[in-house]
């Protein structure tokens, strides 16, 4: 049985993913920033452009 991802290796897991979406300087944005980052990027916007969105 596999353990559970620690929310750390959760949120290390998705800098890692916001990082090479092309998302820079995501070390101070939160878990729902991330994840919302990603989804914008993942529907074709472009990686800065979905970090400043995300942060307002």
């Amino acid at each position: 049985m596999e353990a559970e991802m620690t929310s750390r290796e959760q949120l290390h897991d998705l800098r890692q993913r916001a990082h090479n979406a092309g998302i820079e300087g995501n070390s101070k944005m939160t878990e729902s920033q991330l994840k919302d980052a990603l989804k914008r990027v993942d529907k074709g916007m472009d990686p800065q452009t979905a970090k400043q969105q995300t942060k307002r």
